[in-house]
């Protein structure tokens, strides 16, 4: 499978259960998605072999040690590597996705807040949790009230 071909399933992957997050947050199948973590799961099979496969099957992890080490990976490795990391991205961000939706069921926190919590996950991670650990704490202040 050529690593476009693999970037297109990646994406393909994560799109609906972001929409379901976002539209159907209390749908069984979302809670199904959210619990399992079942596309996350596969995210990281596919994140293992391209990762694995642009180093030859050797990792040097002591190239994350420097961020030059982690420079020098991502030159080497190529588009594999790159590829890999956006699958990372993928994988993490989902999670922490799936994290918000539940916590936030948890504690009562209405869905309308939920929304650009979980759009900004979607499109710029830490700063969609971000903005939910802002949420959750007004929120509860307000409830502690």
């Amino acid at each position: 499978m050529s690593n476009e071909n693999a970037f297109a399933i990646a994406n393909a992957l994560v799109f609906p259960q972001w929409l379901l997050m976002l539209a159907a947050p209390r749908w069984r199948v979302t809670n199904w998605l959210t619990s399992t973590l079942v596309i996350p799961a596969l995210l990281a099979v596919m994140y293992a072999y391209y990762l694995f496969t642009s180093t030859g099957g050797s990792l040097d992890f002591m190239s994350f040690a420097t961020l030059k080490g982690v420079m020098t990976l991502f030159q080497q490795g190529g588009e594999q590597v790159m590829l890999a990391g956006w699958i990372h991205y993928l994988a993490f961000d989902l999670v922490a996705g799936c994290w918000i939706l539940r916590d936030a069921q948890q504690r009562g926190i209405a869905h309308g807040w939920l929304i650009p919590c979980l759009l900004f996950c979607f499109m710029l991670g830490p700063l969609g949790m971000l903005l939910y650990v802002i949420v959750r704490a007004a929120t509860s202040q307000r409830q502690g009230a």
